[in-house]
């Protein structure tokens, strides 16, 4: 609650409507600090709905605010279609910044800040999880994740197994009272939440850089060694060994699966 600006507290007496992501917890703040502002939901199930209406209250002349439940409004929040429109079609705004997880997280974190990559929330489907995973791997910035409680430890084991045994560290809650940040590298980590279970909370995940060896380079030549001796030599099904192969390299699933039908019909 005291993350609130002067700046914010000023403009959010000033406006005539606040579009809120939660009006009930927005509540809680105009309440507190006695903002008598008209307020109207705005999130991801009414956006289509609302903004045409917010958009002709701005052309009418009436000041329009929007707020996040937490954090930056837009960044893994809704609003952006919104501000899109408004900057489409030359409707002044601006932004009051505030709190934000991602740089705090990165900023407590102790790895590296000259360098970062904002990813957000991955999927919650492993093997698109993993996919994502590759295809940043070699990015020689630090990686900044959200993540919800429930798929923690997961996201935190397809890390390592992709992106290898790299410094992390995990923030919960920041800013607020139960504020809480564990580094160590991501096998530490691992160990720590399969031990004493997932953290309550909003988690933001960042993860170090690669290093120079850390990139793997997938020709043709190594993909079809690595599938030709999981079949082969290990006994994996063509469908196995393709999944696990396009989780790490980043290649496309069905490539990855067609070429192995065609090694396969080789040796016929």
């Amino acid at each position: 609650m005291e993350d609130i600006t002067l700046r914010a507290l000023e403009i959010l007496r000033k406006i005539d409507i606040l579009a809120c992501e939660d009006t009930r917890v927005t509540g809680k703040l105009t309440t507190v600090y006695d903002l008598p502002v008209r307020k109207i939901p705005y999130h991801d199930h009414n956006a289509e709905e609302m903004r045409p209406r917010l958009i002709a209250m701005l052309k009418e002349g009436k000041r329009v605010g929007l707020i996040s439940d937490a954090g930056m409004p837009l960044i893994s929040d809704p609003g952006y279609k919104l501000v899109e429109q408004c900057a489409a079609e030359n409707i002044p705004m601006t932004c009051i910044p505030g709190a934000t997880a991602s740089i705090t997280a990165l900023v407590l974190s102790g790895l590296a800040t000259d360098k970062f990559m904002f990813v957000g929330f991955l999927s919650s489907k492993t093997s698109a999880r993993r996919t994502a995973l590759s295809e940043i791997k070699s990015v020689p910035t630090t990686l900044i994740f959200y993540e919800t409680s429930p798929r923690l430890t997961k996201s935190l084991d397809d890390m390592l197994a992709i992106l290898g045994d790299r410094p992390a560290a995990v923030a919960r809650e920041l800013t607020k009272k139960f504020e809480e940040v564990k580094r160590g590298s991501l096998s530490k980590l691992v160990k720590h939440y399969k031990t004493h279970g997932n953290p309550k909370g909003e988690i933001v995940i960042v993860v170090s850089a690669a290093c120079a060896d850390q990139a793997e380079i997938w020709t043709k030549e190594k993909t079809d060694k690595l599938l030709l001796d999981m079949i082969d030599k290990h006994g994996m099904s063509v469908r196995d060994a393709s999944a696990f192969i396009a989780a790490k390299s980043g290649i496309k699933k069905r490539d990855v699966y067609q070429r192995a039908l065609i090694l396969q019909q080789r040796k016929r």
